[in-house]
């Protein structure tokens, strides 16, 4: 089916390869989908919430409150991500992993709650076993029951004050970089802050120590919101769905899921560079090219938002566009 796929693509009124980036997303898509008139359905973003004990060590610039608020602002379509999936028509959900507030019921809030915030990684680890196997199992059905709806192509993305710091740790052992190649300013701290921040992240890894296991750093440092977008992503995969990656948190979660199943990559559309400094050298380390890059560091799935229609962009050329033969076009002399 590839190469047939590439012979289609090669064979539209253009030069070869003349549509980069979109050309090598139409190659992906159809393959994934094994057809060569792939299509896109019912497309969705999760964003997903939850309140970080390390938050606690003064590690953002940002109280922990945010969390809240800013799940309440989602759910009151305020958001950057409400804006960019509504212009999109993307199906945006909220859920609430483990947020430090009780909320009301909503037609788009997602009940997952573990507990109200991870623990103090700091002092111990951020989870215990059952609490992240609970995080795996909640995120499955709630991609299975998008797929069961239709949706063949689906994001995330992630609220929690503190996660860059989940982040960063996340990525430090399972990448084997030191923290300082990984760290960034996250809320946009000031330079003493962010010292504060490194400093921080050095003695939880002197308490912790290193591991490369993936479900080992997922529940010393995770955050519950990260927790679930790794078994998310994981599920979504076994639902041959694809796979639209957002910024710095979510491609650590991204990294976390990878080392559990490693043929995740097959369905992984990679839809933007974060401006958060350690992102660059996460993609650099999985060896990946966005489709994007536009100073982002928001979160919140904003990346695959904005990067949707150019995916959309990808299909329909391929399914659209006509070739040389049916538009009597003369090929380029051999």
């Amino acid at each position: 089916m590839k190469e047939e796929l590439q012979q289609k693509i090669d064979l539209k009124t253009k030069p070869q390869g003349a549509l980069g980036k979109l050309e090598q997303l139409a190659l992906q898509i159809g393959t994934v989908q094994n057809t060569l008139s792939p299509v896109l359905t019912k497309p969705a973003i999760v964003v997903f919430a939850g309140d970080h004990g390390i938050a606690k060590s003064g590690v953002s610039a940002y109280p922990q409150e945010v969390t809240y608020q800013m799940v309440l602002n989602f759910l009151n379509e305020g958001a950057a991500i409400n804006v960019f999936c509504k212009q999109h028509q993307i199906n945006l959900l909220i859920a609430d992993t483990g947020v430090n507030f009780s909320f009301k019921p909503h037609e788009k809030l997602i009940r997952a709650k573990v507990e109200k915030g991870t623990r103090n990684f700091l002092e111990e680890p951020a989870m215990n076993i059952h609490e992240l196997e609970n995080c795996l199992t909640q995120s499955e059905k709630i991609v299975n029951d998008l797929h069961a709806g239709g949706c063949n192509i689906i994001g995330f993305g992630e609220m929690g004050i503190g996660n860059t710091s989940a982040a960063t740790m996340i990525m430090s052992n399972l990448c084997g970089l030191p923290i300082e190649s990984c760290v960034g300013r996250g809320t946009a701290l000031n330079d003493e802050q962010f010292a504060h921040k490194i400093s921080i992240l050095k003695q939880c890894e002197l308490r912790h120590g290193r591991s490369k296991d993936p479900v080992a750093v997922l529940q010393t440092y995770g955050g519950f919101e990260i927790a679930h977008i790794t078994g998310a992503m994981l599920a979504a995969y076994e639902n041959n769905m694809l796979i639209m990656v957002d910024g710095f948190i979510a491609t650590a979660a991204y990294l976390a899921a990878l080392m559990i199943n490693p043929l995740l990559q097959n369905n992984a559309i990679f839809c933007h560079l974060s401006d958060e400094s350690g992102h660059r050298q996460l993609l650099k380390y999985l060896g990946v090219e966005p489709i994007l890059s536009l100073n982002m560091r928001l979160g919140e799935g904003t990346g695959c938002a904005v990067a949707y229609p150019i995916i959309q962009s990808a299909v329909a050329f391929l399914n659209e566009m006509a070739s040389f033969e049916n538009a009597g076009v003369s090929t380029k002399a051999s």
